[in-house]
């Protein structure tokens, strides 16, 4: 099997220290017999997966580490990058009985991770599932994030032969390029994705666009007629588009970013640098808007503000990342506007007009200047799904998401099936997994038919 290409040092990514270092087995296992094994455990129920969590726990207590994490694994092959990136805290910790009597949940992701991690540093995923004859049949999966990536092992498993296209040159979308590096880090990423490609027959290919244009072949473009013909099924990975803009005065031009694009930059180019900065504004209240503010924070810029136009009981971030990021430092400045940036003769950003707001809009004759040599830009992101429209009968809905049918996830082509955030708009990894599992199990049905 070909190695997948790793990021290049010096990333500015590689300087975090993690929020949530791994547990030693006796740490694990200290942690793991404070659970109280519930009957009707609750944090099962708030998994989106469905992991048997109760039971990985009493594994990991009686030091059987490799069957937690086929536990872990059956139900979500994603199971190692949830475990760190995972908001547990609004998930199954956050359903942990102990809450309710004021006492500290149960890690479960630092759990999870440790069985997970142990496991497959040592011993090949393929080792820990059955996998079946081939079968000959052929699947393309369009984008290698964590949707298309858990599908693809679920297919190879079966005996399904598993090809995933990918545009950009590194794999893994969302979990490579846009996760903050204090909760997981690239390389850690593509870990993942190699230890998922040893479950059978599955081929990577980067640099890959699929096009309208049926007679446009090459290595580097595929059409969607051409995938209909030569593959028994299609599975749509796509992940969302670019970053929206504010359409604010001056925002063209040098230190104004998209927030995923930020990310991006930190966690993969290694010319990146933050030297120059002292001051940040990030535009937004939601988690990437934290995201992106908590990281800059952390890389030393001095003077982090999130600027949002309505109150902090609106921001949709997750109280306990707003928490954290004002640990270190980062300010809310809520119920201000953002209405253009001031740029010095050599059209550096030096500066933003910051307003204040009423029902989310600028009133007239508030503004000031706060200083910023960086800006970014997180108030959502366009849709890459009309690509998905290539494929006949494949339709969106008005915000712009791929139709699916809710339990089979198939779409309006018999013959394509679509999860992550190309259907449900942008959210959790571990959604995404799901999302993949019940596409593939419809999948699996129609192909043993056909």
């Amino acid at each position: 099997m070909r190695p997948l290409p790793v990021l290049a040092e010096g990333r500015l990514e590689q300087g975090f220290s993690e929020t949530k270092p791994a547990y030693n087995q006796a740490e694990a296992i200290t942690e793991a017999n404070r659970c109280l094994y519930c009957e009707d455990a609750p944090c099962i129920k708030a998994c989106p997966t469905g992991i048997d969590i109760p039971t990985f726990i009493r594994k990991i207590a009686t030091e059987n580490t490799t069957g937690a994490a086929r536990t872990i694994l059956r139900e979500n092959l994603l199971g190692y990058s949830c475990a760190r990136v995972c908001p547990v805290e609004v998930l199954c910790a956050g359903a942990c009985v102990y809450n309710a009597w004021e006492r500290p949940p149960i890690q479960i992701g630092r759990l999870q991770r440790f069985a997970t991690e142990t496991t497959l540093s040592q011993t090949p995923m393929s080792s820990l599932f059955a996998r079946k004859p081939s079968t000959g049949k052929r699947v393309a999966l369009i984008g290698s994030g964590p949707a298309s990536i858990a599908a693809a092992g679920l297919l190879a498993m079966e005996g399904h032969k598993a090809v995933i296209f990918e545009r950009k040159s590194v794999p893994g979308g969302l979990n490579t390029l846009g996760i903050a590096p204090y909760k997981l880090k690239g390389n850690d990423a593509l870990q993942e994705i190699q230890w998922i490609m040893d479950l059978g027959d599955i081929e990577l290919r980067c640099g890959v666009e699929i096009t309208q244009d049926d007679n446009d072949h090459s290595a580097t473009k595929v059409s969607a007629q051409s995938l209909l013909r030569d593959f028994d099924a299609v599975f749509l990975g796509l992940g969302l588009g670019a970053d929206s803009r504010l359409g604010a005065l001056d925002e063209d031009g040098p230190g104004v970013y998209g927030a995923v694009e930020l990310i991006e930059k930190i966690k993969s180019d290694p010319a990146f640098s933050l030297t120059h900065v002292s001051h940040a504004i990030v535009v937004g209240g939601g988690n990437t808007a934290i995201d992106i503010a908590h990281e800059l924070a952390l890389l030393g810029v001095s003077d982090v503000s999130m600027v949002y136009r309505r109150g902090t009981q609106d921001m949709s971030a997750y109280e306990h990342e707003l928490d954290y990021g004002r640990k270190h430092g980062v300010r809310v400045m809520a119920n201000r506007v953002v209405t253009g940036f001031v740029r010095d003769a050599d059209n550096k950003l030096i500066g933003a007009q910051i307003a204040r707001a009423e029902n989310g809009r600028a009133v007239e004759g508030t503004e000031e200047t706060v200083a910023a040599q960086i800006a970014a830009i997180a108030i959502g992101q366009s849709r890459a799904t009309e690509l998905a429209t290539r494929f006949e009968g494949v339709t969106l809905d008005s915000k712009g998401r791929v139709v699916v049918d809710p339990i089979t996830h198939r779409t309006g082509n018999a013959r394509v099936w679509a999860g992550g955030d190309c259907v449900n708009g942008g959210k959790e990894v571990v959604n995404a997994a799901q999302e993949a599992k019940l596409a593939v199990r419809d999948m699996l049905n129609a192909l043993a038919a056909s």
